[in-house]
């Protein structure tokens, strides 16, 4: 991965990473759910989250670090308990669950590739393109015929009216609605537009 750009507040940021060696960091349906409710435990409280996808070795998430402000408005009155860096409470999510991880399933070391891989995204097209390729991965490395089938993504969480940590009405706008979101996800992605949001080596 190239050299990790730094998480600063308000900014939008392609979260991704995988496992050390390519290998597996998702084994059985459980881990994705653990995995999840780590995420909520450490990242919801100071990112927005607007798409994500967990694969059998690898995640993709679109995140917004919140701001200070923000971040107290959501319950986080000790702000001076949060580590100064954002991109920590990442590493912490990644130690919680590689922690779990290896004594359920006897292993040692490191888990994840390190450091984690982070790209801002700074254009509206960037959004609409990252969002629909977070969701097509599944079905892009095979791993479905059909990407809406896959379970550990946002995309059925996005058409839904249940209660949700994802920033539904924010994504749908960019997508100008729930029929555009459809229809733009029914085509794949350019890689040559979604490129520089992606490095070549990583999937």
């Amino acid at each position: 991965m190239p050299k990790p750009v730094p998480l600063h507040y308000g900014k939008y940021y392609h979260i991704f990473n995988r496992g050390n060696n390519r290998e597996n960091i998702f084994i059985e349906e459980r881990n994705y759910h653990y995995f999840l409710r780590l995420y909520a435990k450490h990242i919801v409280p100071v990112a927005d989250t607007y798409a994500y996808c967990l694969l059998r070795n690898h995640f993709h998430f679109l995140v917004r670090i919140k701001t200070m402000e923000e971040q107290e408005l959501t319950g986080l009155e000790d702000l001076s308990a949060l580590p100064r860096k954002p991109s920590q409470q990442f590493s912490n999510l990644f130690n919680a669950y590689a922690r779990a991880f290896n004594k359920a399933y006897q292993r040692t070391g490191a888990l994840f590739q390190r450091p984690f891989g982070r790209t801002e995204i700074t254009s509206d097209a960037h959004f609409v393109q990252l969002v629909t390729y977070i969701h097509q991965n599944p079905q892009k490395h095979g791993f479905v015929s059909d990407f809406r089938t896959w379970p550990y993504s946002s995309y059925q969480a996005l058409l839904s009216a249940r209660p949700t940590h994802l920033q539904r009405d924010d994504v749908l706008a960019w997508f100008q609605g729930v029929d555009h979101f459809e229809d733009v996800h029914r085509y794949e992605v350019d890689e040559h537009k979604v490129a520089p949001l992606v490095p070549d080596d990583f999937d």
